[in-house]
């Protein structure tokens, strides 16, 4: 809470009593950590002599909870900022708070909640005094193409902004498919980078800490997203059926996948010394390991054996479905132990795999050179 007032000795000094009070020279104010408790010790301390203003600090929070509700959350100066300079008016505020309720009572998985929120969010703050459900779909084109021409917003992005605001006209406000049936990137139909196996033995041998290598190879063992490998607990693991359950992954779908050998005997080891509680894979006090957490671990592996391929945790599903197709798994079972709805998103991997087509010679391989 940044504290403005005309300089006075008297009041100053009373300021400066006032605990963990500190000066900015960037802001030239005095500063206190944004709190109740805080707010209450100020109002206290300069009763006698100050009136607090606190109409700008109200709107602020306001403005906050709707992004934030929980006020432990530190947030980062960049959203601060944002709040500040652009903030919603009133109808737009009521109309984000409506749109992220909806999102959460449907039971959408917090990483579409997450992304939805962040599109919306920006649309309406670029609004001002304008009500979000006033645009027309000319006005929603025009914003489309101030994301691709002064955003360079990529073919992912465009098509979150393209969800966003459909679900808001479309499940919020109930309007005519006319007005949000928007026109969609076409999207680059991007082949992955495969880690052969034996760049995935170099990465495992490297890795010292027995708590990353388990991780890595549970993830590789399994084909696992990140969120499906940091969520996973110790209950999921079977090691009498030799099954592991993926609990509600993409899609609110559960499946098994078999449990390795090999991987079963690491986490034998590493339960030893880490005694996890709840999850398989533990971070602070208890909770899950962290997705940030877990690609660091990855891209600290392929640092460490020289691997330039690029890819994060996803990359070793990749590798598990690439891998199992080249050792002639049937492409059904692969799509089930991938948990793909469509089998087109599995056959995308014969396009990597290389047991078909390392079999086609060259034609220059036949000019005798």
């Amino acid at each position: 809470m940044g504290l403005y007032f005309e300089k006075e000795i008297g009041l100053i000094n009373i300021i400066k009593q006032v605990k963990d009070v500190r000066w900015s020279r960037t802001y030239t104010c005095w500063y206190l950590p944004c709190s109740r408790d805080y707010y209450d010790n100020l109002c206290l301390a300069t009763s006698r002599h100050a009136v607090v203003d606190n109409r700008q600090l109200k709107e602020y929070l306001q403005q906050r909870q709707a992004l934030v509700p929980d006020v432990t959350v530190r947030v980062h100066k960049s959203t601060s900022d944002l709040i500040i300079q652009y903030p919603l008016n009133g109808q737009n505020l009521q109309a984000f708070t409506a749109y992220k309720n909806l999102l959460t009572v449907t039971k959408y998985s917090p990483s579409t909640i997450k992304n939805y929120c962040n599109a919306f969010h920006q649309l309406i703050r670029l609004l001002r005094d304008r009500f979000i459900g006033d645009l027309t779909k000319e006005n929603l084109q025009s914003y489309l193409l101030w994301l691709v021409e002064k955003k360079k917003c990529s073919e992912t992005a465009l098509n979150m902004a393209v969800n966003a605001i459909k679900f808001y006209f479309e499940k919020v406000l109930g309007c005519e498919r006319e007005l949000y049936d928007l026109p969609r990137p076409r999207m680059p139909k991007k082949l992955p980078d495969i880690l052969a196996e034996e760049e995935l033995v170099a990465i495992f041998s490297k890795i010292t800490n027995i708590k990353h290598r388990a991780l890595l190879m549970t993830s590789y063992s399994m084909g696992l997203r990140v969120s499906e490998l940091v969520s996973l607990k110790l209950v999921d693991i079977d090691s009498k059926r030799m099954m592991v359950h993926i609990r509600l992954a993409k899609g609110k779908k559960d499946r098994y996948v078999p449990l390795s050998p090999t991987v079963l005997n690491v986490l034998r080891d590493y339960f030893k010394i880490y005694h996890p509680k709840e999850f398989l894979f533990e971070g602070t006090v208890g909770r899950a390991y962290s997705s940030r957490s877990a690609q660091e671990v990855i891209m600290a592996a392929k640092a460490k054996c020289n691997i330039r391929k690029t890819g994060s945790i996803h990359s070793l599903r990749h590798a598990y479905a690439t891998h199992l197709l080249e050792n002639g798994t049937d492409i059904r079972y692969i799509q089930d132990l991938m948990g793909h709805n469509d089998i087109r998103t599995t056959i995308r991997y014969t396009h990597v795999a290389k047991k078909a087509i390392e079999k086609i010679q060259s034609p220059i391989d036949r000019l005798g050179l």
